[in-house]
């Protein structure tokens, strides 16, 4: 999974950054420079923070930016392949003990990215159209949870190989995804609940369903022997 560290996160955006240097090469890691918009909860280095979805750790900060590394297994599995300086990404710093839950739980394992396939307007928000690969698509559910660029969103509909959420004014005005065109693509985390239900349900399938014999029954403590 593309991760660097295992931390937890919302997906409710804080600010956004600009990506204002790049250094590295795409076969063995580089390190991006981020600048936010505004500025955010005092970070150092060692601290996670969520770019865009990603789960990445501070190898180096000051008051106005700060700086992390992007190693090949992350830019494979995201839209960080194409990264570019300039480009606007999401920032989320991780949750604290006692930090209030407001959106959902986001770990910043990217699962994969989705092609945006369309964008409509429905009075003041927006519908965004994702497509995703169809292995991808078992995770979705109508009402249910998913991160998107990093954005805590609720799923309105699920077909074949897509699905849709609803972008409401508040998210356009505060994240990247008001950027967004056709054809773009966007980094996917599912909710992470659905995950764990199918590793639980794979793990009951696959566990021998054996004969309770006498000896089972001593071997576990629920009969004595003589």
């Amino acid at each position: 999974m593309a991760i660097e560290e295992s931390r937890m996160f919302t997906g409710i955006i804080e600010t956004v950054g600009k990506v204002i240097d790049i250094k590295g090469s795409r076969t063995g890691g580089f390190t991006l420079k981020i600048r936010p918009e505004k500025p955010l909860k005092e970070i150092k280095i060692g601290d996670s923070i969520s770019i865009s979805g990603v789960c990445l750790t501070v190898v180096d900060c000051n008051s106005k930016e700060f700086y992390v590394f992007v190693s090949k297994e992350t830019f494979e599995r995201t839209h960080f392949g194409n990264i570019k300086i300039g480009d606007i990404v999401n920032l989320e710093t991780a949750l604290h003990l006692g930090s209030s839950l407001s959106g959902h739980l986001v770990q910043g394992h990217i699962d994969d990215t989705g092609i945006i396939r369309a964008l409509k307007r429905v009075g003041e928000a927006v519908e965004m159209v994702i497509e995703v690969r169809s292995p991808m698509i078992k995770y979705v559910s109508p009402k249910g949870s998913i991160a998107v660029e990093g954005v805590s969103l609720t799923v309105n509909a699920v077909s074949e190989n897509s699905f849709s959420v609803m972008l409401i004014p508040y998210t356009l005005e505060n994240t990247n995804l008001r950027y967004v065109k056709v054809g773009n693509l966007v980094n996917i985390e599912v909710d992470i609940i659905a995950k764990y239900v199918e590793s639980l349900v794979k793990g009951a399938e696959e566990r021998p369903k054996g004969e309770i014999t006498e000896e089972l029954l001593f071997e576990h403590g629920f009969i004595e022997g003589e």
